[in-house]
């Protein structure tokens, strides 16, 4: 009876080893949410009082409408360093004012959420290029988006006179400046997806091999997020 005992006591354990370890070996399937997929990364490269750059913001918009819930989307600002500027340590080819604008941008990117954020900039647009960078078309354009600008932290970075001149805000600037040069960013309007520069314009479409609609974008979009999420 004793040994009977044992031997069950002995097939007992025998089994939950053998469970045990068919667990670990088994490799497991991990699971993403909608909530928890990787989106994916899209930059666009700008200036932000540059034509090219407001009809590629446009384009994107129109993209965002389809897939926004799958994007991360970011701008870099392209200009050139330049200590002997006083204001923003930086040329912008469209003068002083776009480096305000540039920064207003940063700025806005920093301290609101991305829907307010984007909502920002498309106002900017909407005002027409040569009015973006002035204080006026900033504080419109914040209270349009509602950003609290006095005390959301918009205008401490950019500047409570939203001159575009405030010292995080110019170091914002610098730093997207600096990793559009690691990019290799020249044109306005550079856009890449996934790493990948895609397409340019720059007074037309140009270098676009998978196409430059709207479509094109949207689709390259979800092919770039099913393998990040495969």
């Amino acid at each position: 009876m004793f040994n009977s005992f044992l031997s069950l006591i002995f097939f007992t354990i025998n089994v939950v080893r053998a469970a045990t370890l068919f667990v670990q070996d088994t490799p497991q399937t991990v699971l993403r949410s909608p909530e928890t997929n990787i989106k994916v990364p899209v930059i666009l490269g700008v200036m932000s009082r540059c034509p090219d750059a407001l009809l590629c913001e446009n384009s994107m918009d129109a993209v965002l409408k389809k897939v926004g819930d799958k994007v991360d989307l970011k701008l870099v600002y392209i200009a050139q360093i330049n200590s002997s500027e006083p204001d923003f340590g930086a040329t912008c080819m469209h003068g002083p004012e776009e480096c305000a604008g540039n920064v207003q941008q940063l700025c806005a990117a920093k301290y609101s959420p991305f829907a307010k954020w984007w909502e920002f900039v498309h106002c900017n647009n909407y005002q027409g290029r040569n009015k973006i960078g002035l204080p006026e078309t900033a504080r419109k354009c914040a209270q349009t988006a509602q950003i609290d600008w006095e005390t959301g932290g918009v205008g401490e970075c950019a500047g409570l006179d939203a001159s575009g001149k405030g010292a995080e805000g110019v170091r914002l600037l610098h730093k997207s400046i600096a990793f559009g040069k690691t990019m290799g960013l020249e044109k306005s309007c550079t856009i890449y997806i996934n790493g990948e520069k895609v397409c340019v314009h720059d007074g037309t479409w140009k270098e676009c091999e998978n196409g430059h609609t709207v479509a094109d974008f949207t689709r390259q979009i979800n092919e770039a997020y099913d393998k990040l999420n495969a």
